[in-house]
């Protein structure tokens, strides 16, 4: 019995000592914030992910996605080892090669809509035709955009497409430079609010979720460490839950909008999941199949395969939802 027990033990200090060799050979973790992922702020301004990681002397790096494009560039980059976008965001990047597996839900919002000013006379998506865009490609609103345009018989070639980024675009829209805007919050509520521009085209259920990537060869070589900054991840969305005046704060301090321009953002801003399965397959696959047939994804894209790998619920075990 006493032998049998030393082995245990023997086995389990590996185990530890194992788990404590993977950290120490790590020195830093790059992740993102952005305005698009109220959770985040609260991570970072909290300093949760340093606290965690103080004791394995892993420095926390924080650099800014200022949109899904970016945080998938920086992830191609290996300039970053966690980054925010959306599902159907992950989605395009992971069959353009982007290798990366979504892990963690942060949000499920409804961060974009198709704007136009008041006296523009657009009113339905049918109004665009011949119309000139600003759009982000790669990001949510871009392809909201063209699910949008595919349910009324018209594609990207009927109109102007104007590539700009988000906060960039909405500026374009205000000068009178282009008719619509694909916008993102909080940059669009702002639009809304201070603006007074119409958000003509609503359709919460094509917007796809917001999650957390990580780089699959950081996986690979730390998946303790993925599991941590997810459980970290988790004390900031619990606390963003139960403070919203924080999370409001937060998100006012760093955009530099007012109350009502953020509380606008945070009625469409729904915290309330965190763990990666079933429901973002489906939401994610459907934005994939649409984007096939609206021809912005080639036919021979195995887009039910191309999600299963995308999605690895392994890491958020412990969440229990």
């Amino acid at each position: 019995m006493k032998s049998l027990f030393g082995i245990a033990l023997g086995a389990a200090l590996s185990v530890v000592t194992l788990g404590q060799a993977i950290a120490a050979d790590l020195s830093e973790i790059r992740i993102d914030w952005a305005t698009y992922n109220p959770v985040s702020l609260i991570l970072k301004n909290d300093g949760i992910l340093e606290k965690e990681f103080e004791k394995d002397g892993i420095k926390v790096t924080w650099v800014q996605s200022a949109g899904s494009n970016k945080a998938l560039e920086f992830l191609n980059a290996s300039s970053l080892d966690f980054g925010s976008t959306a599902g159907a965001a992950g989605l395009i990047g992971k069959v353009n090669g982007n290798p990366i597996k979504s892990i963690y839900v942060y949000s499920r919002p409804e961060w974009t809509a198709l704007v136009t000013r008041k006296d523009t006379g657009i009113t339905k998506v049918e109004d665009l035709k011949g119309k000139s865009i600003a759009v982000t490609r790669g990001t949510d609103p871009h392809i909201f955009l063209v699910r949008a345009l595919a349910e009324v018989g018209l594609t990207e070639k009927d109109v102007t497409l104007v590539l700009l980024q988000h906060a960039d675009g909405k500026l374009a829209l205000q000068r009178g430079d282009v008719d619509a805007w694909a916008g993102l919050d909080p940059i669009m509520a702002s639009a809304e609010v201070e603006n007074g521009d119409v958000l003509f085209h609503r359709k919460p259920e094509n917007n796809s979720w917001g999650i957390l990537n990580v780089r699959e060869e950081f996986a690979k070589e730390h998946p303790e460490i993925v599991s941590r900054v997810i459980a970290a991840y988790e004390e900031a969305r619990k606390k963003a839950i139960a403070e919203p005046d924080v999370l409001k704060a937060a998100l006012v301090e760093v955009t530099k909008l007012p109350d009502t321009v953020i509380a606008r953002q945070l009625e469409r801003t729904d915290l309330s999941h965190s763990k990666i399965g079933d429901d973002q397959r489906v939401t994610i696959e459907a934005a994939g199949l649409a984007l096939q047939q609206a021809g912005v994804l080639k036919p021979e894209v195995e887009v039910k395969a191309v999600v299963g790998d995308l999605i690895d619920p392994s890491f958020g075990a412990a969440l229990g939802q």
